[in-house]
């Protein structure tokens, strides 16, 4: 039988180790030591796989309108260890499908009512930080959706008019160049969308605190038991390797990414890896070279995706897309050098002065993407299983706005006030390999070679019109 001290050893060198998944945990405000794992069957009202953003959200709200409700959350690893502890810091009032494709599909005044629905989850995402006492370094610096180059400005312009045509122009502002070179010192800066509601925060500290709150308000939380499988039924179970739970009431599917390891969600979802480099904090002088006082979360119109943020140490947190795509959908190391060296090669590209700028943390995660770009939430009364998964890299926000209306599908409360034109919503499946591995290869190529011409100020591909066909949101 282990002594205290060898356990106390064994939690110290754990939490070692998830102090290398990402700069957000290192710097979460507790010592990631796991909880105790499932061992042995249990039973209770509600079973959640996955305890990151989707399946904590979605046990607050179930005992915070439930108190006394019997959750049971089941995590791999840690809470945090997914998407939730690595992503890029962004509380968007952006969906996962684009506005303008949501109005193509389901129409305006639908489409403006989700919007409307996801203004009000940033301001919800505050409001819980503040009354539960988490601290997760919660600001509103907006949005500065920018065009770098001039064949970028197309995009920004579109993506203007259809929130104007949405009734929301007045949440949005057209930006000159010299206008939004008076926010920023970008390079080759030709205009900028400016959208103030959006907010920024720490990510492990969103999440580890609210695993907390999730515990204070009764929930249980099994950490390091890895979900191998589930059975929907009158009596849904899920099953680990040394333990399994039974609901009463409902079982809860919010595994993201690490879903497409399970047989029955292994064409539902694509792992698709993203990478985040962090500077060291940057001087003065530096800070007066690039302007960037507001702190605006920033992106391009990039098909590969960039994303930056400016931390309240006065860091910077650049993110895009990761390692290619691997055969079978195969989570391996998210972590790829190539594109680690291309990402600090595009950061001195956005920003000249910063070239000789340290780079101190990086490090990389996967996301889920539906085959049609489209998230699923959705409860299945007769087998009672809930769904939510497939946030596209956009799920800081959208998590808690789908715990939200999964607790109240599950509980039979009234989703007044919380329109999502997409529930039930069932995406197409990936197709099996190779079809797969040859198709999605072939776009984040093709991606990769229309953002060099862009850089380059050249014709794009050949095949540019193919690549964005395949890759498009639909």
């Amino acid at each position: 039988m282990a002594t205290q001290s060898e356990i106390s050893a064994a939690s110290l060198a754990q939490s070692s180790t998830y102090n290398s998944v990402s700069f957000w945990l290192k710097t979460a405000g507790d010592n990631l030591s796991p909880r105790p794992s499932l061992k042995g069957n249990v039973t209770a009202d509600v079973a959640i796989i996955g305890g990151g953003y989707s399946g904590l959200w979605t046990a607050y709200y179930l005992l915070r309108d439930n108190p006394g409700l019997d959750v049971a959350i089941v995590e791999g690893e840690i809470c945090g260890y997914g998407a939730s502890g690595r992503n890029g810091g962004w509380c968007s009032f952006r969906l996962p499908i684009d506005a303008s494709v949501l109005e193509a599909r389901y129409g305006a005044q639908s489409t403006r009512d989700a919007l409307l629905t996801m203004y009000a989850t940033v301001d919800e995402v505050e409001r819980v930080c503040e009354s539960e006492g988490i601290d997760a370094d919660f600001r509103r610096p907006g949005i500065l959706n920018v065009a770098r180059g001039k064949q970028q400005l197309p995009s920004v312009r579109k993506t203007y008019d259809t929130y104007v045509r949405l009734g929301f122009g007045d949440r949005n502002v057209l930006l000159t160049a010299e206008e939004a070179r008076a926010r920023i010192n970008v390079s080759d800066l030709e205009g900028a969308m400016y959208s103030p509601a959006s907010a920024a925060l720490h990510p492990g500290k969103l999440v580890r605190g609210l695993a907390r709150v999730v515990e204070r308000m009764g929930g249980v939380i099994y950490e390091q038991s890895r979900v191998t499988a589930f059975e929907p039924g009158t009596s849904p179970r899920l099953v680990t390797d040394e333990g399994s739970v039974v609901a009463r009431k409902a079982l809860v599917v919010a595994g993201e990414a690490y879903l497409s390891q399970l047989p029955r969600y292994h064409r539902a979802l694509l792992p698709t890896s993203s990478m985040l480099v962090m500077t060291e904090p940057l001087t003065p002088q530096q800070w007066s070279a690039i302007g960037w006082q507001g702190g605006e979360c920033l992106n391009s119109q990039a098909y590969l995706v960039d994303y930056l943020v400016r931390t309240p140490d006065g860091r910077i947190t650049y993110g895009s897309r990761g390692a290619p795509y691997k055969w079978g959908s195969a989570m391996k190391d998210p972590y790829d050098p190539a594109t680690l060296d291309v990402m600090k090669q595009n950061l001195a590209a956005w920003f000249p002065a910063l070239k000789d700028v340290a780079i101190a943390d990086s490090w990389g995660g996967y996301l889920g993407v539906p085959r049609d770009w489209t998230p699923r939430i959705s409860f299945d009364a007769e087998n009672k299983v809930g769904e939510l998964f497939g946030y596209t890299g956009r799920g800081v926000a959208t998590t808690n706005l789908f715990g939200r209306m999964l607790a109240a599908m599950i509980t039979g409360r009234s989703l007044e006030g919380l329109s999502l034109p997409m529930i039930g919503h069932q995406s197409p499946k990936w197709e099996p390999e190779p079809f797969r591995w040859l198709g999605v290869r072939y776009v984040q190529n093709a991606f990769r070679r229309m953002d060099t011409a862009v850089r380059r100020d050249s014709a794009p591909p050949l095949d540019a019109p193919l690549a964005r066909r395949l890759g498009q949101q639909k």
